[in-house]
């Protein structure tokens, strides 16, 4: 192997060129799979750019050619030599070694494989997510999150919003009800934010009056189905003086359309996961709560008037948008009594409440919210909350603030949807459920 090198890498697999032929180069990755069949060896090196052969050739450097071809699979390696042309090899070239360095030997056997045929369980998986994170296919997920989440900021941004960052430990229940993260702060008893909710509607009081955040979510829900998270992330998003509810509709709409159309430029990842993008067409269907009861009830469902949709109204009202042609559609004018505290009333019974949903999952829930003080305190007795835990939010009300309304939008059960992911899981690094607090 011989001395240490001056660099570990001058290319990625997918940088070289035909003006690299003939040249020294370097390159290094993880060992993906060793093929000796006697006098040569074809060793395949993948790196976060894709793979490349590194062809050995035992005439040429005996002694090199045998540590060679005794590494063990998914060690970290880096190879120095010849670059050459090679019809068979992949990427139309190979590297002849003449120098290489073993930076990391993996252990044997794996816990997980990279590239076998014999698919793993979730459970497995997600136990070696670090090897889980090195095939192309999972990769592929997350570059095309990075991506979507730069079409957020875009977005918002050429909209005239402002990225702020508000706390995630907290004195009170950020909406209500008991799914919440209680935690010892010194000699108080605190909470982890279920949503950033109660600062951003503090914020519409200062004059920034269109704030957004990549949020996270910590809600102790018990259930542990395929599309829920204890810990989660999403768009948050408030805006001042709008007219109702439909101005922040517009802006969610115009949101997912481009976060939808910035995904549908990654044609490499999408070719890795055999997935097609195709664009939503805008303005989404506004479908008012009163005419998705009769929609459920004349299909088969039993739910009556005031109830929240569950998870199979919920599929089962996918089924029929998606009949009449809508993958996308706002669900609005909820009655008052199943919408949190800040919701704003519309007359006795209905709410200026929304939800979006794609295909019978919801995406997003948002709202005109209530900026009179007076009526808020009478939602939160309403709501069986108590005002003064919710002192230093109220006061934010009582020194002039305009009429507002935002929306939280699941970034994961977004990219579950766009990439029609069968399982939440698969959508954030290292998962957080009723069950997993590791690694």
């Amino acid at each position: 192997m011989g001395e240490s090198m001056k660099s570990y890498r001058s290319h990625y697999s997918k940088d070289v060129t035909t003006e690299d032929y003939g040249k020294k180069i370097t390159v290094a990755g993880w060992v993906e799979d060793i093929r000796n069949i006697g006098s040569i060896a074809f060793i395949i090196l993948r790196d976060r750019k894709g793979t490349l052969q590194v062809t050995g050739l035992k005439k040429q450097h005996p002694e090199l050619f045998e540590k060679l071809v005794g590494i063990s699979r998914e060690s970290v390696i880096a190879v120095e030599g010849l670059c050459k042309a090679s019809d068979k090899a992949r990427n139309g070239y190979e590297v002849i070694p003449e120098k290489f360095e073993v930076l990391s030997a993996a252990e044997t056997p794996l816990p997980l494989g990279v590239v076998d045929k014999v698919e793993s369980d979730l459970d497995t998986r997600l136990d070696n997510r670090f090897i889980d994170l090195r095939k192309p296919e999972i990769q592929a997920i997350f570059k095309i999150r990075t991506q979507v989440i730069a079409a957020i900021h875009e977005y918002l941004k050429s909209q005239s919003f402002i990225e702020v960052h508000t706390p995630n430990i907290i004195a009170s229940s950020s909406e209500g009800g008991t799914d919440v993260f209680k935690l010892k702060y010194f000699e108080k008893e605190a909470f982890l934010a279920q949503s950033p909710q109660l600062y951003k509607q503090m914020l519409m009081a200062t004059g920034l009056d269109r704030v957004y955040e990549i949020a996270w979510y910590f809600r102790a829900e018990e259930h542990n189905t395929r599309r829920h998270l204890n810990e989660s992330t999403a768009v948050d998003l408030e805006m001042a003086f709008i007219n109702s509810e439909e101005d922040v509709m517009k802006i969610l709409e115009n949101l997912v359309y481009n976060m939808w159309k910035r995904a549908s430029k990654c044609t490499e990842e999408l070719k890795i996961l055999d997935k097609k993008v195709v664009l939503p067409k805008l303005p989404f269907k506004r479908l008012p709560y009163d005419e998705v009861i009769k929609k459920l009830n004349k299909n088969g469902s039993k739910i009556t008037w005031g109830e929240d949709l569950g998870t199979e109204d919920e599929r089962l009202l996918g089924e029929i948008m998606k009949k009449e042609g809508h993958e996308f559609y706002f669900i609005t004018k909820y009655p008052i009594e199943v919408k949190q505290f800040y919701t704003m009333p519309e007359g006795e019974k209905y709410s200026r409440g929304f939800d979006l949903e794609c295909k019978g999952v919801e995406l997003a829930s948002g709202s005109q919210r209530i900026h009179d003080v007076e009526l808020l305190k009478k939602r939160l007795k309403e709501c069986d909350l108590d005002p003064k835990d919710f002192e230093s939010y109220l006061k934010a009300f009582r020194f002039g603030m305009p009429p507002h309304g935002g929306f939280g939008f699941g970034i994961e059960r977004f990219l579950m949807e766009l990439l029609e992911i069968k399982n939440i899981r698969e959508c954030i690094l290292f998962p957080r459920d009723r069950a997993r607090l590791t690694p």
